[in-house]
């Protein structure tokens, strides 16, 4: 059984908590199975590398990690601001997410 999240790819989203709390990025990546996302600019880790072809020197290199979905809200289309997601049948009958905030819909 699968669970609806209220974060897709392609999104930008605002995050509520942990160590890059206050910053906002664009969603790169959604991890269904572990209820992750990982985001542009966000929750950034040092990662170890040996030279390679794409990397000749090697060296530390800064990497997103995923961060936990219930830490990051969506930004209001209208607004601007972060804001809780709300599900409703448009004028075609099809499912949407819309901004709980100002009632518009969240492409």
């Amino acid at each position: 059984m699968s669970v609806k999240l209220h974060i897709k790819k392609g999104d930008i989203v605002y995050v509520i908590a942990g160590d890059s709390k206050g910053q906002q990025g664009k969603v790169l990546e959604v991890i269904v199975e572990k209820d992750r996302a990982i985001v542009e600019g966000v929750n950034l880790a040092s990662k170890h590398t040996k030279p390679n072809s794409q990397n000749p020197q090697g060296g530390i290199v800064k990497q997103e990690a995923p961060i936990h979905i219930s830490n990051l809200m969506p930004i209001d289309p209208k607004t601007g601001t972060p804001t809780r997601v709300g599900r409703r049948k448009n004028d075609k009958g099809k499912l949407v997410r819309y901004s709980v905030k100002s009632g518009e819909e969240i492409k």
